[in-house]
């Protein structure tokens, strides 16, 4: 793709390929810097089709001049992500950008029991967005009032799901926890696996597996799943993965994600930021 002053003023739609810890917002500015530079403009009207969490890569679609008013119609094309969804844990914003605030019992949960729950969500669905996500309440987005620590109630709404399906299961590690002080040790996997200790013991054992999950980490002991999920305009993955949790009888969140489609443009067509100066023709 080239992308050329004629673009720019009869309106192009640029695909990008957001990277991991980027906000849409970030992207979005870094192009216009670009252009604006490139060509020499003042001014410059540019926007996206659609959020992309920090945590989330993949397509993004940049709408620059008179491209930005297709935002709308393109904001209701179907998208297709690529997931991956960690069961026995939960994070207070149901992805990575939190630490794990709590464990649930696994042993229970394998392939089969999550095959079986994935089929609940197949169709037209009611889902709660997260806590922490781009949604306004009271005309504040739900996450600057969650980082404020006031509490924010958020209304259900109709989501549509046409494809959700599992691309891999891999079951939890056991791991070895050191219990008590001295050589005292016991092999476990998941918390579940305490029932037998002492309240005492339990409690700290807990407290180290919280600690062994800090931001970022996902505790090797846990299962994880990678999905394939094709949906409408509005679908929170965070919320599916969630309910996912509730599903199966436990907690669940995300750990990974990639948008992949979105309408008729895919991630084959998606530019790299990098590859943004060399794609300018003067």
């Amino acid at each position: 793709m080239t992308i050329t002053k004629a673009d720019i003023e009869t309106g192009v739609v640029i695909p990008v390929d957001k990277p991991l810890q980027w906000s849409s917002f970030q992207v979005v500015n870094k192009i216009k810097w670009q252009l604006r530079r490139a060509f020499g403009l003042k001014k410059l009207k540019i926007g996206h089709a659609g959020t992309l969490d920090p945590m989330a890569s993949g397509l993004l679609l940049v709408c620059v001049g008179p491209a930005t008013k297709r935002i709308e119609e393109l904001q209701q094309g179907i998208k297709a992500y690529e997931a991956t969804v960690v069961f026995g844990a939960t994070t207070p914003c149901y992805d990575l950008e939190r630490a794990v605030d709590r464990f649930y019992p696994i042993a229970h949960i394998d392939k089969g029991v999550v095959e079986d729950a994935l089929a609940q969500f197949c169709g037209t669905i009611t889902q709660v967005p997260p806590m922490f996500s781009a949604v306004k309440v009271g005309g504040e987005r739900a996450y600057v009032a969650a980082r404020g620590r006031e509490a924010v109630e958020l209304k259900a709404r109709q989501v549509t799901i046409e494809e959700l399906t599992m691309r891999y299961f891999r079951a939890g590690k056991p791991v070895w926890q050191e219990l008590s002080s001295g050589t005292v040790f016991r092999s476990i996997q998941g918390p579940e696996a305490l029932g037998s200790l002492s309240s005492g013991e339990r409690k700290q054992s807990q407290e180290r597996e919280l600690y062994r999950a800090p931001q970022g980490r996902v505790p090797e002991w846990l299962p994880q799943a990678d999905l394939h999920c094709v949906c409408s305009k509005g679908t929170y993955i965070r919320s599916l993965a969630r309910d996912l949790g509730v599903a199966v009888g436990s907690g669940a969140f995300l750990s990974a994600l990639r948008r992949t489609r979105v309408g008729s443009f895919t991630e084959d067509d998606a530019m790299l930021l990098s590859e943004i100066d060399s794609a300018i023709v003067i």
